[in-house]
């Protein structure tokens, strides 16, 4: 299954293309069915959520008669700010039971990653997650846990689905097509990917320097 999700998400432009051909128009609604698991559900962090978004948009522009820039940024649009609504109400009405389950569904160490992005961020991090794979999907189900005000929930997740979805798709529809691009695609995922997971690594990297650096402190007092 591992194997699977990786061979989709570094070939996802292919797979999508697939898609394309064998179902046309309606691809839109499975792209939109994607995006909106990926953020909306707990159990579906690992489905390719900025990959499949430049991939899209680069699609776009090789399918304009299936896929409709324009129409297809609206309705990923909806699916992102839809799937943040439903999961911030899981949180907020089922949290604690899915946490209290025997089995728990969800991984305690991408709960504590989330954690640390909201103790960092505050409110900020329903925008900012929707750029880091895993805390992306936790991000809202995490505020509905901690009862965080729907009316600024709904404030920064309309602002950070617009900010997620447009210039990723954009890209794609304008740049995917590049030779350079087109013919290096897996590599231009991982690129993406790395991206993606850059800045949670940096700010890893600097609380892990500055635990060193007061440990020092210490042992020299």
């Amino acid at each position: 299954m591992i194997q699977s999700i990786i061979d989709f998400i570094l070939h996802i432009d292919e797979h999508l293309a697939d898609l394309v051909v064998q179902y046309g128009f309606w691809t839109l609604f499975i792209l939109f069915l994607i995006i909106f698991c990926e953020t909306g559900l707990v159990v579906t962090p690992f489905l390719p959520g900025d990959s499949l978004l430049f991939a899209a948009g680069t699609l776009s522009a090789q399918f304009p008669e299936s896929l409709n820039i324009w129409l297809m940024l609206v309705l990923l649009i909806v699916a992102a700010i839809l799937g943040d609504t439903v999961n911030y109400l899981i949180g907020a009405f089922a949290g604690k039971r899915i946490l209290a389950m025997r089995r728990p569904i969800i991984r305690q160490s991408h709960l504590d990653r989330t954690h640390r992005f909201y103790e960092k961020y505050g409110g900020k991090t329903i925008i900012l997650a929707r750029f880091v794979p895993i805390v992306r999907t936790f991000a809202p189900f995490v505020a509905g846990l901690g009862q965080m005000s729907y009316r600024n929930f709904v404030f920064y997740n309309v602002i950070g689905g617009f900010l997620w979805v447009i210039p990723l798709t954009l890209a794609g529809f304008f740049f995917g097509n590049i030779p350079i691009v087109k013919n290096n695609f897996s590599l231009v995922v991982l690129l993406i990917i790395f991206v993606s997971i850059l800045p949670p690594i940096i700010a890893g990297l600097k609380e892990y320097l500055q635990n060193v650096k007061k440990k020092k402190m210490q042992s020299n007092s």
